[in-house]
């Protein structure tokens, strides 16, 4: 039977304590935080399955806890406390969607009693770490289960998405994803980069031309907003578009209609949106470069897609996929610790490049160590900070991605790390890590 993981946050040290304790006596394995911001690096470290906070709290209370939660794990549930127990609060707290509202002192069995409805309602750990694949998606790591559950809930909407990232996460992919699973999947799925089109070539590209519409137009053209009619229109780095071509996209939303440059006459147009940015749009319709009402119209709905460091449980499976198109061939234990121990700026687009070079490198089957080490730029981030500071992140990082390279298995990893299996637990409890 699998172990849940329960993250208890209160910053009384001896309720804490004492709450420890119970919890692990129930079966628990209980990660303690007694303060939300170590909390909330917990959560970004840790396989956590319910989180049990005290609701008042110094520099952050346990609402804007939640509140942060939700917005980055946001099918994690979270069970509240507090001393200072009223009706107003749980009536809010559930409200907002907390999980479950207790009093102290807390009554064993009732806490026992929720945590196992809520545990019963979340999708168990054994499935949710079985390798799973959505529409090209290729995962295994809890933060993409949570992403693909949040996909498939949004896909048969019809409402605009706007998808977040940083370079190389795989948004185009990911919109693909969307729309095969949508009640347009029938339909087409247009695609345009708009960072990549100059801006007097872009507004053609969009809404179509006449003949003569312009110098060079000799001929009329569609353009790609009624090519997706009917069917999907994904705008990649929406955030380049023009203001002024971004006033006659809100036109389109609004309207459904489309005037072609150079004529009068309007074309209904049934298209869904996808658009997708790796800057921060909001911080550019702040800054006056992106127009607040057709945000609004776009981000209807969002995802945010994790980077790969934030996935490493995906990193071997993500490169046995790409290297399936290069024959039979395999990366040695080695080779795939070292692909694991890297932080992947470029993400999965640089991991598939990295495979791809490797693939071209190795006449044999087996891929080496050296060749990977060959095709991964010098990583210079640990030169920024102090050399125990390193150490200690790299040893972390380390026993985490072995762990994810073994499937958990303590033994194996154990192996791979070329310690024995005692001292490896002693390295395990040293950074408070729990083989899954």
């Amino acid at each position: 039977m699998t172990v849940s993981n329960l993250l208890l946050v209160d910053d009384d040290l001896h309720f804490s304590e004492l709450m420890s304790i119970r919890l692990e006596s129930l079966g628990y394995q209980v990660f303690v935080a007694h303060r939300a911001t170590l909390a909330l690096s917990i959560l970004q470290k840790q396989r956590i399955d319910v989180v049990l906070t005290d609701l008042r709290m110094e520099h952050m209370d346990g609402m804007a806890l939640f509140q942060e939660i939700k917005k980055r794990f946001s099918a994690l549930p979270v069970i509240m406390m507090t001393a200072h127990g009223s009706i107003p609060d749980a009536i809010a707290a559930t409200e907002q969607g907390i999980a479950g509202f207790l009093t102290k002192p807390v009554d064993i069995s009732a806490l026992q009693d929720l945590l196992n409805t809520v545990l019963k309602a979340r999708p168990s750990s054994e499935s949710a770490s079985q390798p799973g694949q959505f529409f090209g998606l290729y995962y295994e790591s809890d933060a993409m289960h949570t992403l693909v559950h949040k996909l498939e809930a949004i896909a048969r909407s019809k409402a605009n998405i706007m998808i977040q990232g940083e370079s190389g996460t795989g948004k185009e992919v990911t919109a693909k994803a969307i729309h095969s699973a949508s009640e347009v999947s029938s339909g087409p799925f247009v695609a345009i980069n708009c960072g990549a089109v100059p801006a007097n070539l872009l507004e053609s590209e969009l809404f179509g031309h006449f003949k003569g519409a312009f110098t060079g137009a000799t001929k009329d053209k569609i353009g790609l907003v009624q090519a997706a009619d009917n069917g999907t229109l994904f705008l990649d780095e929406i955030a380049d578009m023009p203001l002024e071509l971004q006033v006659k996209l809100l036109r389109v939303l609004q309207e459904r209609k489309v005037r072609p440059i150079g004529g009068q006459q309007e074309y209904d147009v049934n298209v869904r949106v996808l658009s997708a940015s790796h800057k921060n749009l909001w911080d550019a319709v702040q800054n006056g470069l992106f127009r607040e009402d057709l945000y609004y119209r776009l981000n209807v709905i969002s995802v945010t897609l994790p980077s790969l460091k934030e996935r490493p449980e995906d990193i071997p499976l993500l490169a046995n996929h790409f290297l399936t198109s290069f024959g039979d061939k395999s990366f040695s234990p080695e080779a795939m610790t070292r692909l694991l121990n890297y932080d992947w700026p470029g993400n999965i687009r640089q991991l598939h490049n990295v495979v791809e070079h490797c693939a071209v490198l190795t006449p044999s089957k087996l891929i080496t160590d050296s060749t990977v080490e060959s095709a991964l730029p010098v990583n210079t981030t640990a030169m920024m900070q102090g050399l125990n500071e390193a150490k200690a992140q790299f040893e972390y990082d380390y026993l985490q991605k072995v762990l994810a390279l073994c499937q958990g298995n303590v033994a194996q990893a154990a192996v791979v790390a070329k310690r024995n299996r005692s001292d490896f637990y002693k390295l395990l409890k040293k950074h408070n890590i729990a083989p899954s």
